[in-house]
């Protein structure tokens, strides 16, 4: 089982959900090159070296340099970091809920589970269940290794699945590259060009059969390593077992549900009354 990214809570409203970060993406054979010296064969390691003493710097001398000014730094540790707001480096909020058509492909990064801490837990069914008969993700923040990243969750099969969102700073422009202008007449884009393309779409039109798909060059790499592979042997390494944290939950849902949805609705009014003029106003500015 792989091991967790880190432990905490979906906010959802009032209602708290603890949860496991788990990796969705998973390699069955994967290609691990080390680099080695061609001439005897002797490994080319990355070393954590220190520019001013030419000496290697063990882990626990290592910490992180953020450059505010040239030259000058402030020196902070991981757990500086994470305590700087350990509730956003502990929770997935969730502060919107919008239709999946509505997100770009382009926008999608990266797949993760989300692993409730108890298995029977009714928070995480109950938000899962919301989800698939609304027809909505769930638009989130969350801290993932010092940095927060946008997320949308989605329904998987009974698992609640956290995607990580790119920022719209991050994608280019699409008008920063050059393509064909839409006016397919100047470009000598013919109609009858147009319904043979579509022909071919047709005739290779197909259901989407994830299972079906297979990484053809790396089943290529792997057949040309056993064959230059004469003898070898392996061995299986266990990861230690990690106990995760107990965490309550909160079984009555209904008062947190009640309030979420009067703080919800309270702050709409306060929205909506902040551009309306009282009457009184009003008729005073009349006379």
């Amino acid at each position: 089982m792989a091991r967790a990214i880190w432990t905490g809570s979906i906010n959802f409203g009032l209602v708290t959900i603890p949860v496991s970060l788990q990796p969705a993406e998973e390699s069955k054979e994967e290609l691990k090159f080390s680099y080695v010296d061609r001439r005897d064969l002797s490994p080319v390691g990355y070393e954590r070296v220190s520019k001013a003493t030419g000496k290697e710097v063990p882990w626990d001398q290592v910490v992180r340099g953020y450059e505010y000014k040239e030259g000058q730094h402030v020196v902070l540790t991981d757990r500086e970091i994470k305590g700087a707001n350990p509730k956003a480096s502990q929770s997935i909020d969730i502060f919107a809920f919008v239709d999946a058509a509505e997100i770009e492909p382009v926008y999608f990064e990266k797949p993760y589970y989300l692993e409730p801490a108890k298995k029977n837990s009714k928070a995480y069914a109950l938000l899962r269940e919301t989800l698939r008969r609304s027809a909505k993700v769930g638009l989130a923040k969350v801290v993932i290794r010092t940095r927060q990243r946008l997320a949308a969750l989605f329904v998987r099969d009974a698992v609640l699945t956290l995607e990580i969102l790119r920022y719209p700073h991050e994608l280019r422009e699409p008008g920063a590259i050059e393509a064909p202008a839409g006016d397919l007449k100047k470009l000598g884009v013919t109609p009858k060009e147009i319904a043979m393309a579509e022909q071919i779409v047709e005739s290779m039109a197909s259901s989407w059969r994830p299972e079906e798909y297979r990484d053809d060059y790396h089943d290529d790499i792997l057949a040309l390593v056993r064959r230059k592979v004469k003898s070898g042997k392996t061995e299986e390494i266990e990861e230690p077992h990690e106990k995760k944290p107990r965490m309550a939950e909160v079984v009555d849902l209904m008062p947190l549900l009640k309030k979420s949805i009067e703080k919800t609705q309270a702050r709409s009014q306060r929205s909506r009354g902040a551009g309306r003029t009282p009457a009184k106003a009003r008729r005073s500015r009349s006379a």
